[in-house]
Order: C-alpha cells, then structure tokens, then sequence
C-alpha cells in the first residue's frame, strides 16, 4: 500500500443530516402552494379608481401642454441663432433637436384624448350605477373630473346629442306658418 501525505477528501453525506429521515413520507414538509386562501372577488373602490383616472388626465394634460411649449420656446431659440448668425453646426443640431420636441406632441395629445375619453366613460358609469352614492358624487375627485371634461361626462349618446354630433342628416324645420300647399 501506498500511503499519501495529504488527506484524502472525504465527500459529505447528508443522507443522515437531515433531522427527517428521507424514507418516512410522513415527515416530509408540505408541498409549497401557491397561496393557501381562497381569493375573494372584490369590486375595487370606484372613489379610488375615479382617483387614479383623474390624476393620468392630469399628467397627461400637463405633458401635453409642456410639449407645446417647449416647442414654441425651442422655435423662438432657433430663429434667434438664424438671426445672430451662429454656426451651422449649432443650428442643424437644434433643429433636430426641435424635430424631437415636435414629434412628440401627437403622441402625448394622442395618449391625453384617451385618457380623457376613458374618464369621460368611467364618470358616465358612475353616474349611471352609482348615482345614489352622495360620497361618491359629491367627492372631491368627481369635482375634478367634471372640471377637467368641462361637465361633458354622461353617455356618448348623451354627449353627442348636448354637443349636436349626431350623425343624423335630417334637420328639422319649423313648418308652422306656413299655409297648406305652400312651399318653403
């Protein structure tokens, strides 16, 4: 036999480590679940929702309104560098610079419109299924969402008859003085 100098390593054995045994299934741990309580489907709170909506409409605007702006002011910039005469360089930078600024106010306006049209809906919801609530019609968020809509938010057919959008063709005309037989 020949006798090594250094230790021979030794592999672990945590067969026996365990305080279970790993042959007795009874004492194995439960298997994980994901969640041991049934869910329960709860209606969100609208006062809360209405919150949420109320306050995108009011980033969104806000961008909007900071894109416009940004825009003139960018454009009152460049024609002062065109006017002094600063270097070409400087203003085919900047105009491409304005070229981003302008970009990004369809998008802004375009995701702005559908916010508001969401709120729009979800306050005609609330008024028509929750029109007994006096906490939730008189809160400080339904005071705002009208504001913000300009008191535009019943029902798309109510909206467009207040505003005259209908797409009817025919337009009424008051035939009351006229004789009978007689055109007008």
């Amino acid at each position: 036999p020949t006798t090594n100098n250094h230790k021979s390593k030794k592999r672990f054995d945590n067969s026996n480590f365990s305080p279970r045994t790993r042959n007795d299934p009874s004492q194995a741990p439960p298997p994980l679940r994901a969640s041991i309580m049934p869910r329960k489907d709860i209606k969100p709170d609208p006062q809360k929702q209405l919150m949420i909506k109320v306050k995108a409409c009011q980033r969104l605007v806000k961008e909007a309104s900071y894109y416009e702006k940004e825009v003139e002011e960018n454009e009152a910039k460049l024609q002062r560098m065109k006017d002094e005469d600063k270097d070409q360089y400087d203003i085919k930078k900047f105009v491409e610079v304005l070229g981003e600024s302008q970009m990004m106010i369809p998008d802004s306006a375009c995701r702005r419109d559908r916010a508001l049209d969401d709120l729009r809906s979800f306050v005609g919801a609330l008024r028509k299924d929750e029109a007994g609530n006096g906490n939730l019609m008189g809160c400080t968020w339904m005071d705002e969402a009208s504001k913000m809509l300009g008191g535009d938010c019943g029902s798309d057919a109510e909206n467009e008859r207040l505003r005259g959008d209908s797409n009817d063709d025919v337009d009424v005309t008051a035939v009351g003085g006229l004789a009978e037989g007689e055109a007008f």
